[in-house]
């Protein structure tokens, strides 16, 4: 007689676990991409303005999907901004450009539901307002004031989670990790330095 061996359950796999949290991981990771040899916390004030634009830009095209390619356009522009040593702070230019989609998507007609561009507009004002006063400010005070726009995009975040709004689910999960993990090392390279 042949033994046979059990089979698992259609859909699941013994990555499952591992495939079902890779935005989690992913935002880990990037987030210690984006924290190697970190000198200052105002230096992620363009992370700060960049998360209120990837969810303002998927509100203004109505495609929670969307939200992946605006994080990646963000990315290129903070990099770019980086390399090119531009005079304009990426932060300027990413709210810029969060400014230019909210239009967009007024000319669409994204004024509806109001938890889309509405709420997404005041969002975009409220965190681009935190990561401009940071850079503003002293260095340390402007850090800490990143740090607390980060926690509080993490909440943003993990509201959009749970009502599956606006960005798609593994964005808002990989934005919470990252947000989370960002602030967490900024607190402890002013507190440190």
């Amino acid at each position: 007689m042949t033994e046979t061996k059990p089979t698992a359950p259609p859909g699941s796999s013994t990555h499952g676990p591992l495939r079902r949290r890779w935005p989690a991981l992913a935002g880990v990771g990037f987030a210690a991409l984006v924290a190697f040899d970190l000198a200052s916390g105002v230096d992620l004030a363009p992370v700060l303005a960049a998360s209120a634009v990837v969810y303002i830009g998927a509100a203004a095209l109505r495609k929670p999907a969307a939200a992946w390619p605006m994080f990646f356009a963000t990315v290129v522009v903070i990099t770019l901004a980086k390399l090119l040593d531009v005079r304009v702070d990426a932060t300027w230019i990413l709210l810029g450009g969060g400014v230019a989609l909210a239009v967009f998507g007024l000319l669409r007609g994204a004024i509806r539901p109001t938890y889309g561009l509405p709420l997404q507009s005041i969002a975009l004002l409220g965190f681009g307002a935190a990561a401009v006063v940071a850079m503003l400010i002293n260095a340390d005070l402007g850090g800490y004031l990143v740090a607390a726009g980060l926690l509080g995009h993490a909440a943003w975040d993990a509201h959009h989670h749970r009502t599956n709004r606006v960005v798609a689910r593994s964005m808002a999960e990989f934005c919470l990790v990252l947000d989370t993990a960002l602030a967490l090392v900024i607190v402890l390279v002013t507190a440190l330095g």
